[in-house]
């Protein structure tokens, strides 16, 4: 039977009506509106649309949203804790999360509901539980046998704070000290605070007549377990008899102290003070420290007393049997050297090496061979937590070298600024990467293996090839993979090393728009199949790389592009009809725009014209293999105005093209002939079909308004108050010189606190600024004009010249429709979103071309024809010609992306170059023909008669059907708010399109037909920075910097949530407990304790009592909950917590058993041993013993 095409019929009707405004369509019996343009709020459509032809595959039960993994440093760390034995490593931070650290692959990120910061954690070692005491005076107990850690047990203090916590190994009693100088006991397994109380007043008794301060330390002897150290921050050191419950001594110094360190052998401890000064004490004489030492102080002239130092805050003293002790400690540096960066220093016999450090040390830790805190404690590594960095010195080579960190914790090295994220790409490119990567490593690292070793994990199902690439402050872009939900670094790119440094104090007699980070990376497009790379910076240029594998020598070809409106003159004014400035109030194009304050040089009596931003470097460049600068594309000053920043841009290899637009216009520049192929403003791109009436200007009244309008960049979208934030209706005072802090918090709207989007104001809202407030807008002069944030579809800041009724008289009316803001402005209409794509330019035509589709930020559609040369060995001489095609298409808010369909429904994909290497030693590859593919490889058959365009804008999406240019589906996407990321996506070999709203919405929609299938709230955007760099990838994942310092990472896919379990790694792996050393039979008898220390007989409820309900409250958690997550339902639920329950039953079992086995070989050795002495001395008489 012959198939009837309902496509062909449709494209011959014409709309006799608009459709209805529902979601999407394809219900309704009569025929939609067919063009897009007449009716941008219509939705159209009718029965038998292609829907019959496309088959969607894709429903709600595909999609399910859960963070997978975060990687990167923890931002605002505050506590450290090793497992000695498990070798995991845990990190608490200020905003109450942990991170547990093992192997590379195993990284856990968990936190407290609380928010509070972790004050302290502790290991049970080799238990797979971690104890964390958080500012809110809340304990903690997590279990780390499931890949989730989650709590089994919180206890929360009501009325007393704690300061310290020290649980001694194989115990299940934990100390906790607290404000008021009071010691408690927790059960770990109960979670329920023990009777016994050491009260501060009973530690100190008369000793001393004010009270002690907070507990800073506590400790139980190495020698005895049944004495227990603790420290006052006054100086006070009480060491605790528990069973007697008395001091056995106490002891006093007159500097505070702020941590204490045991010797092995439990007879001396060494204590850190305010002062700068270390004291060794004695059991023996506890009157005073038997030596004291300040390391750095320099020794007075009078040569009696040491000059006092900045304080030591923590000190660790660990022996070796076979060398000098090791005493290391943090700070107490002398107070001379203001300027001296924060150290670690070792003491190890004579030698004192002092390691300065990049950023202050929060926490330190000695890693040992033994868990034993009476042995030798051999230590082999230091672990040093600093405020943005974590470093591991290795102790075993004499000249401390530190190990190569196998985490991907220099994110921030240099501030993120943009991100981009490439699933399922091409599998050779990661290796390429890595090779070129390899050869810029760094040398003098430790030969050892990394000893935080921990936990097991293994690749999972998902096994595609994954990219993140990230841009930042600095100019550098990081290539990192991002396979199987871990992340390493490939290979990093210095885009700033094309021009010329700047020298100190330079900036103000250049052309400098941007004070600080001028070579900050604002938006990337990468073709990975092409392996072209290009870069838009902060400061209006644009940087094309290729690929290639051999070193080259070259001098970088540059190119410089005047794009801006040619305004009247602004000294003789010539009475011409001049198109007004556009409008920019939908200004931002995607996440990655950035904007923020200019230094607007002008010189007095002279104008900037034609004047680059920066000095491209004019000698030959050394490139070594990589990415190679291609071409560098400066936009310039105009009659004393500064160039805007680039607001979308888009590459194409097979073309050779590059375009990139900003709040003036459009440029297109062929890289492969180094040409400017087109340079102009938005509203000249339209010609004759401008669907807007355009008023003419008077050249008089416009004076003013071009000498103050010009729109400010930098990076002031990161950080918050760096320019005039001013809106339609509200004045925010003050304003600050352009600096770059590392902290990236900033509120979306200070105004109103939610996010708002110019393009979503309503007619009623626009509120007109009175007289009073236009004349204080004037007041300002003409250097110093008036600005108006902005905020639209990236969520970033431009700021514009506030409307005043002068101007309003000269504006044309450009209401984009009945729902949207209508209020008139001087408008400059940014380019928002560009796509190279084989496409219908006109309705007419019969067979796709080269075009590239134009958004603008007032919903526009433009689509421009490229004609290529007919033939590749004319295509470096012919010239390429770019036409404007008359189609214009529109909808409603800022236009973000673009996409095309095949009639069947499968993702087209822009045409490319295959890789070859412009630099290969070959010369058959150079003078091969470039061999290009045309569209996507998956559909092999004809592209069709027709195809489906893909739009979404910041406010709704829209499928057209081409060459017709008929709307088929229409979807409002939201109304109250507006999306700040779309993208069109692939998932189980089908396509859809993924948005994220402003409102903390992630949705998906379904191609072609705009059917909703997955709409959660998800996160909330409290900060510019998850707007900036929130981006969708191939196979549902999504990512976004949750913090300056992390990049957090999702899955929208419904498959991976299911597979989750299987990805991420064992936090847990059963490991053997090392013995303890054999003390000897005379060291057992006079070395310690006779008896044996019973815990449990002296603080469990028999002996010591219930503690006092009102001091604490136990919270049982949802651990174990969390660990059958999986299987959470019924029957099949119980079955899995029975199932964790006899695994955990027969673990213990089997440590039982091991330990029964141990105890029976112990026994018979001794029986054997008891039996050769009875041999021995059975006939002698006792006179010869």
């Amino acid at each position: 039977m012959k198939k009837f095409n309902f496509r062909k019929v449709l494209d011959g009707l014409t709309a006799s009506s608009p459709g209805g405004s529902s979601s999407s369509s394809g219900s309704g019996g009569g025929s939609g509106a067919g063009g897009g343009s007449a009716h941008p709020g219509g939705t159209a459509g009718a029965a038998g649309t292609p829907r019959e032809e496309v088959q969607e595959t894709l429903t709600s039960e595909y999609f399910q949203i859960c963070k997978t993994v975060r990687h990167g440093f923890p931002y605002l760390p505050t506590a450290l804790a090793f497992d000695p034995v498990q070798k995991i490593l845990a990190i608490g931070t200020r905003t109450g999360a942990i991170r547990i650290l093992g192997r590379p692959g195993v990284d856990c990120y968990c936190q407290h509901e609380s928010g509070a910061a972790v004050l302290q954690l502790q290991f049970l070692i080799n238990e797979g539980a971690l104890v964390s005491a958080s500012a809110d005076d809340a304990l903690h107990l997590w279990n780390l046998r499931q890949k989730r850690p989650a709590i089994l047990h919180s206890l929360k203090f009501n009325r007393e704070r704690i300061t310290y916590c020290h649980l001694p190994f194989q115990s299940k009693w934990l100390y906790v000290g607290t404000e008021r100088g009071n010691t408690h006991i927790v059960n770990i397994e109960s979670f329920i605070l023990s009777g016994y109380v050491i009260m501060w007043n009973k530690a100190i008794e008369l000793s001393t007549k004010t009270h002690p301060g907070p507990v800073v330390h506590l400790s139980d002897s190495p020698r005895d377990e049944g004495k227990l150290l603790i420290g006052y921050e006054n100086g006070t050191i009480v060491f605790w008899d528990l069973r007697s419950k008395r001091a056995d001594l106490r002891a006093y110094y007159d500097e505070a102290i702020h941590s204490v360190a045991w010797h092995h052998e439990g007879k001396q401890f060494m204590c850190s003070h305010s002062d700068g000064s270390l004291t060794l004490w004695n059991l023996k004489s506890p009157n005073r420290p038997f030596q004291t030492t300040i390391p750095h102080g320099k020794i007075q002239r009078d040569g009696k007393k040491t000059e006092s130092c900045k304080p030591i805050l923590k000190v660790e003293y660990k022996t070796c049997k076979n060398s000098e002790p090791f005493v290391i400690f943090s700070g107490g540096l002398s107070y001379d050297k203001a300027c001296r960066r924060p150290s670690l220093t070792i003491m190890h016999g004579k030698a004192i090496t002092v390691l300065e450090m990049d950023h202050p040390i929060v926490d330190f830790l000695t890693l040992c061979e033994t868990p034993y805190p009476n042995e030798f404690q051999e230590p082999y590594a230091v672990v040093v937590l600093l405020e943005k960095d974590l470093i591991v010195v290795d102790l075993t080579q004499s000249n401390f070298p530190i190990f190569e960190n196998p985490y991907p914790i220099d994110i921030h090295e240099s501030p993120v600024t943009c991100t981009e994220y490439f699933a399922d790409c091409p599998p050779d490119l990661i290796p390429v990467l890595y090779s070129v990567g390899a050869k810029h490593k760094k040398q003098g690292y430790s030969n050892k293996e990394w000893p935080i070793s921990g936990g097991a994990w293994n690749l999972g199902a998902q096994t595609y090839p994954e990219i993140i690439i990230t841009g930042h402050a600095d100019g550098s872009v990081k290539f990192w993979d991002a396979s199987a939900i871990t992340l390493q670094m490939l290979y990093k790119l210095k885009t700033s090393k094309v021009f010329e440094k700047q020298k100190p104090g330079e900036g103000k007699a250049t052309a400098e728009i941007v004070e600080e980070d001028p070579f900050a990376v604002q938006m990337m497009h990468w073709c990975p199949e092409s392996r072209i790379f290009c870069v838009a910076g902060v400061s209006a240029y644009v940087i094309v790389y290729r690929f290639s594998k051999h070193e080259v020598n070259t001098e970088i070809a540059s190119l410089e592009v005047r794009l801006q409106y040619e305004v009247e003159d602004i000294i003789t004014p010539e009475p011409e009809i001049i198109p007004p400035f556009p409008d920019a109030s939908s200004q931002l194009p995607s996440l990655k725009s950035l904007s923020g304050s200019t230094n607007t040089v002008a010189c007095e009596g002279t104008m900037k014209d034609s004047i680059p931003c920066l000095s491209v470097k004019t000698r030959p460049v050394r490139m070594p293999p990589g990415y190679q600068a291609d071409l560098v594309i400066q936009l310039v000053w105009v009659d004393g105005e500064p160039p805007q920043q680039i607001t979308s841009l888009a590459v194409n290899s097979a073309y050779g093209l590059v375009a990139f637009g900003n709040c003036n216009g459009l440029a297109v520049v062929d890289f492969m002939q180094k040409t400017v192929l087109l340079s102009m403003g938005t509203l000249d791109l339209y010609g004759s079909s401008d669907p807007y009436q355009r008023q003419p200007r008077s050249p008089r009244k416009s004076k003013q308004f071009a000498a103050d309008n010009f729109c400010m960049r930098g990076l002031s979208n990161f950080y918050p108050d760096l320019t005039k934030r001013i809106r339609t209706s509200y004045q925010i005072k003050g304003s600050r010189k352009l600096s770059l802090p590392t902290d990236l918090k900033t509120d979306l709207d200070h105004v109103n606190g939610h996010c708002t989007s110019p393009t979503s104001q309503s007619c009623s809202s626009g509120k007109r600024l009175s007289s009073a407030d236009v004349s204080k807008a004037n007041r300002r002069g003409p250097g110093r004009p008036p600005f108006r944030k902005a905020q639209s579809a990236a969520c970033m800041e431009i700021s514009l010249p506030v409307t005043t009724e002068e101007n309003r008289e000269n504006s044309f009316s450009r209401s984009r429709s009945s729902s949207v803001s209508s209020i008139d402005r001087d408008s400059k209409e940014a380019i928002t979103a560009l796509y190279f794509m084989e496409s219908f330019a006109r309705k007419n035509d019969s067979a796709v071309s080269p075009c590239l589709w134009v958004g603008t930020g007032l919903g526009m559609v433009l689509i421009l024809s490229l004609n290529l040369p007919a033939s590749d060995d004319l295509r470096q001489s012919e010239p390429v010609m770019v036409s404007p095609s008359g189609t214009v298409l529109t909808l409603k808010g800022a236009v973000l992306t673009f996409a095309c369909l095949d009639c069947m429904g499968t993702l087209t994909h822009p045409p490319y170059e295959v890789w070859r290497d412009p630099h290969s030693a070959d010369d058959g590859e150079k003078t091969r023909k470039r061999k290009l593919v045309m569209h996507s490889p998956s559909s092999s058959q004809d592209m069709g008669d027709h195809q489906f365009a893909v739009i979404c804008s910041e406010k709704q999406a829209k499928v057209f059907s081409l060459p017709s240019q008929t709307c088929l589906y229409v979807h409002n996407i939201t109304e109250t708010s507006f999306l700040l990321r779309a993208d069109v996506v692939t998932l189980c070999n089908s396509v859809c399109l993924a948005c994220f709203c402003a409102n903390g919405h992630i949705m998906t929609l379904s191609l072609p037909s705009l059917r909703p299938l997955l709409d959660m709230n998800y996160l909330p955007v409290t900060d510019m920075r998850i707007a900036r760099t929130f981006c969708f990838s191939n196979e549902g994942q999504a990512l976004y910097l949750s913090s300056p310092t992390e990049i957090q990472r999702l899955t929208y896919s419904q498959e991976m949530c299911d597979n989750l379990q299987d990805m991420l790694g064992d936090l847990f792996t059963p490991v053997e407990t090392p013995e303890a050393q054999n003390r000897g039979f005379l060291k057992g008898l006079f070395g310690g304790s006779g008896q044996a220390f019973d815990r449990e007989e002296l603080f469990g409820e028999a002996t010591a009592g219930k503690a006092s309900r009102s001091l604490a409250q136990h919270i049982p958690g949802s651990g174990g909950i969390e660990g059958v997550r999986g299987a959470a339902g019924g029957v099949i639920g119980d079955l899995t917590r029975a199932r964790i329950a006899l695994d955990e039953r027969g673990q213990k079992l089997g440590e039982l058993d091991e330990k029964t086995a141990s105890m029976m070989a112990s026994a018979e050795a001794f029986s054997k041993h008891a039996h050769e002495v009875m041999l021995k001395y059975k006939d002698k008489k006792w006179y010869q013993f």
